[in-house]
Formats: C-alpha cells, structure tokens, sequence
C-alpha cells in the first residue's frame, strides 16, 4: 500500500447507520451449485426484508459480470479477482447500513473465506443452498449444465471444476423439494434469531 494512501475515519459510522436504519447491516452470502436456486432465495427474501422496512442490495453473480467483473473469466483466478471485487463491495454496502444479500456459487472455501476476514463477528452470514447435483442439472435454467456436459463450457462447476461445500456455514439450506416460501420463512427465523433483524 502507498504510504501517502490514508483511510479516513468519517463521523457517521456503521452503528449510526444501522441506528437511523433500525437494522444491523451484514452480508447474507448466499453460495451453492449453478440451478442450486440462489438467486431466487435471494431475490425472494429480499422482497420479504423490503416489505418489512429493512434497507437491502442484492448482488447477482450475472449482473456485477455486466460491469464491476467485466472481462473476467471463469479460471480459478479470475472467479478469485471477481469475488475480491465482490466482497470489497459488500463491505462498503454493510458500512452504509445495508443488509446486502450476495448470490454466488463462489465454490473455493479460501475465497469465501477472504470475504469472511473483511467483516466483524456475526456480519458475514454463509447461507449455504445445498441442492443436489443431479437437481441441479435437471432444472439446468440457463442450459449451463448441457453445455458443460458437452464440452462447450470448460471450467464449469460441479462438472469439470470442484465445489468445496462450506463445512461450518451459519446457515444451511436444504432445498430439494421445498417451496421458496418455506425457505424464506427459515431464513428471516435464522436472522432474527441472530439479532440481525427485530423479531
């Protein structure tokens, strides 16, 4: 780091934020297999938290590669630079008082975990949508999985490239055969429970 860069203290912090807001701020990291049904939990518990008054953002892993992760690929190190950018982000969203929910299959253990290490105690939420493969493949919503199967796609996780499954995620999704509801429904339980949300 430039010793000439200094990080200024400003006089509205978090806790100001999260006062004004009437939440805490953390980020939900939602990881799991493509088609495991991320962006939809996401995107579903989203509107619950917004029709309950709760400042959110939601991150999709197709919409920050439209601008933020432009140009990067899907090597192991580029998915690692895009999950940097990512977590960077986050963090900057959890300062100004936001509970932003983050859907990506992030698949390396050491990636989640370099997140992990920018937020205090109890803001990084690993939500962990387990779902199985062969589900996965049958719902397949982009075609991804035909694809990879055929050669089209190299890099592609769960086919030729590992998923490293979470091993002590705070949170842990079974979700075959659930409706989106009752999965929601878990998630605000598990939050409140946390004291990340009023009961």
């Amino acid at each position: 780091m430039n010793k000439d860069i200094v990080w200024h203290e400003h006089a509205i912090d978090k806790a100001a934020r999260a006062e004004q807001k009437g939440h805490k701020a953390c980020l939900l990291w939602f990881t799991g297999l493509s088609g495991s049904g991320k962006s939809t939990i996401a995107g579903a518990l989203e509107q619950e938290l917004f029709r309950h008054g709760v400042h959110t953002y939601l991150l999709d892993g197709d919409n920050v590669r439209h601008g933020l992760c432009k140009g990067l690929g899907f090597s192991a190190e580029d998915r690692q630079e895009n999950l940097r950018r990512v977590g960077e982000a986050s963090k900057l969203m959890v300062d100004a008082g936001l509970v932003v929910l983050a859907a990506f299959v992030s698949p390396y253990r050491a990636d989640r975990d370099a997140i992990r290490a920018l937020f205090p105690q109890g803001e990084f939420v690993e939500v962990f949508v387990d779902t199985p493969l062969a589900e996965c493949e049958q719902r397949d919503p982009k075609g991804l999985y035909k694809k990879a199967r055929a050669g089209e796609i190299k890099n592609f996780t769960g086919i030729s490239d590992p998923y490293e499954a979470p091993e002590q995620p705070e949170v842990h999704i079974h979700n075959h055969a659930r409706s989106v509801s009752d999965v929601v429904a878990e998630l605000l339980a598990q939050l409140q429970a946390r004291g990340l949300l009023p009961v």
